[in-house]
């Protein structure tokens, strides 16, 4: 593997993403105009170390989840993904796994939209980018590895969410979770990621086990949800779910009423959230 031109390209595609492109205050005086390491490191969910092992050298083969991952905070054009899959031995992946690239039109729906908690999931309800607004209101993903970045996960084994639930509403949330993963795995029978989850799920939850089996479908719509903040409490949102054609992403929207109590404490949060990334 031509390693040393894998560090080379991503210190030339880190230099050139600014911060506030990436959600992140440029702030402060900074020797330069592109993503520091640590902030790489931030939207990548990949450790400050590895980075700079990658770039000096000093680490070999990457995996594919750390290449998409890198893809996807460096902001890369296709034929850029490509060729840096390409420099880490591996080859881009195909059809038959699933999409986990964040196509520049959904990259220009998330720049546009700042004040928004917004969150891009793939097919499989793994969490592949949160912008700061949905990491203020959620918490931050960025120390969450693994299974703990994907929802079914999250909801049926892991620590959940800050979304209230009652018994109904959880029930519901975890019919449809398993029935959205049962139709990814139909339609990418080859990922063995997805296969991996499954058997993990299987392994560690009866309750995913008994809806796996019985077939339980399921389907997202507009729900209200509230949030119980752990420093500004209760806020009450509407959550919308969108899908990409062409590139099975789903990408989950929360808003709140203007003028309303709601709005306001989404905004506090908000800039919690901001203080919290800059301090």
């Amino acid at each position: 593997m031509a390693i040393s031109e894998f560090g080379r390209s991503v210190r030339r595609w880190r230099d050139r993403v600014p911060p506030e492109a990436a959600g992140l205050p440029a702030g402060g005086h900074r020797r330069a105009a592109g993503l520091r390491r640590e902030e790489l490191a931030l939207l990548a969910g990949i450790s400050v170390d590895y980075i700079t092992r990658l770039e000096q050298g000093r680490a070999s083969h990457p995996s594919s989840q750390v290449i998409e991952a890198l893809a996807r905070a460096l902001r890369l054009a296709p034929a850029e993904r490509a060729h840096l899959f390409h420099l880490a031995g591996l080859s881009p992946p195909g059809p038959e796994t699933v999409p986990a690239y964040i196509t520049p039109s959904v990259q220009h729906l998330l720049d546009r939209m700042p004040a928004t908690p917004v969150a891009v999931f793939d097919a499989a309800w793994t969490l592949l980018v949160a912008n700061p607004p949905y990491t203020a209101l959620m918490g931050d993903p960025g120390g969450s590895r693994g299974l703990e970045r994907n929802a079914v996960w999250r909801n049926l084994v892991g620590e959940g969410t800050r979304v209230r639930q009652t018994p109904e509403s959880r029930r519901d949330l975890e019919a449809t979770l398993v029935a959205d993963l049962r139709a990814a795995a139909g339609r990418y029978p080859a990922d063995r990621g997805v296969r991996r989850l499954v058997a993990e799920l299987r392994a560690h939850s009866d309750r995913f086990a008994e809806l796996w089996d019985s077939g339980a479908v399921g389907h997202h719509e507009t729900a209200r949800k509230t949030v119980d903040h752990p420093h500004v409490g209760p806020v009450t949102l509407d959550c919308d779910m969108l899908t990409v054609a062409g590139s099975d992403l789903r990408i989950m929207i929360y808003t709140t009423v203007p003028g309303t109590e709601d709005a306001e404490r989404l905004a506090l949060i908000t800039v919690l959230g901001t203080q919290a990334l800059t301090g």
